[in-house]
């Protein structure tokens, strides 16, 4: 695995400690910050791979630090993943408009949490080594080119794949047809807007055969969000 520097910014000293251990485990070095000034000390004496944020923080709560750092052109690449009790939709999405790459929330298990800074390092271009990618108990193997839930193998078509892919690598995003096209197919592919929909109904209907079909949303009047939230 590429050596990965994630800084941890939380307030409360036992969840931090918590990040800290499983971040450890996991392989990942961590750098600990208990509010947005000692994060910001940290960041320039070194940059790290992707920031770990609680949204709560005392002085300049952890969204709004991530909003400056979004406008600093030596920061705004570096990954965020927001980790927060709060569970709104409008939360969320004022999140991901910050400029958020994702967003977990609290509670959250060790597993699920590793596996998302994994898929956000994946996309990012900073973990490199790793065939899989794993939300929940769904697993897609970039190599073998399999998707299995559990220990089951569900038969999915090169383009049912590729946008499983698609979705799995960016989860609670909501994304336009035209979006999807242009990531999945490529703009240099002329297919019709409904393509999308008669994949997803395929996808759906292939998912539904292990009762995850939930789990590829249609977000009306826009287009379609892949998550594990409800």
């Amino acid at each position: 695995m590429t050596h990965c520097n994630i800084l941890v910014v939380e307030d409360e000293d036992a969840i931090r400690a918590m990040l800290i251990m499983v971040l450890e485990q996991a392989g990942f070095s961590p750098i600990a910050a208990a509010d947005a000034q000692e994060a910001q000390k940290a960041l320039e004496e070194d940059l790290p791979d992707l920031i770990l944020l609680d949204w709560m923080l005392p002085g300049i709560s952890g969204v709004e630090w991530a909003r400056r750092l979004k406008k600093e052109p030596m920061y705004r690449d570096i990954a965020i993943i927001l980790l927060t009790a709060r569970g709104e939709e409008e939360d969320k999405v004022r999140g991901l408009e910050i400029g958020a790459d994702d967003y977990v929330t609290k509670p959250f298990s060790p597993k699920e949490l590793v596996a998302r800074i994994r898929a956000v390092l994946r996309r990012t271009g900073k973990l490199q080594g790793s065939t899989s990618i794993v939300l929940g108990d769904l697993t897609l193997d970039t190599e073998q080119h399999r998707l299995t839930v559990g220990d089951q193998q569900l038969e999915v078509s090169p383009t049912e794949f590729r946008l499983m892919h698609f979705f799995m690598t960016h989860p609670d995003k909501v994304y336009s047809r035209t979006q999807l096209l242009d990531q999945v197919w490529g703009r240099s592919v002329y297919i019709e807007e409904r393509t999308i929909d008669v994949h997803i109904r395929r996808l759906r209907k292939i998912l539904a055969e292990h009762n995850r079909e939930e789990l590829v949303q249609t977000v009306r009047g826009f287009g379609y969000r892949f998550s594990l939230i409800d």
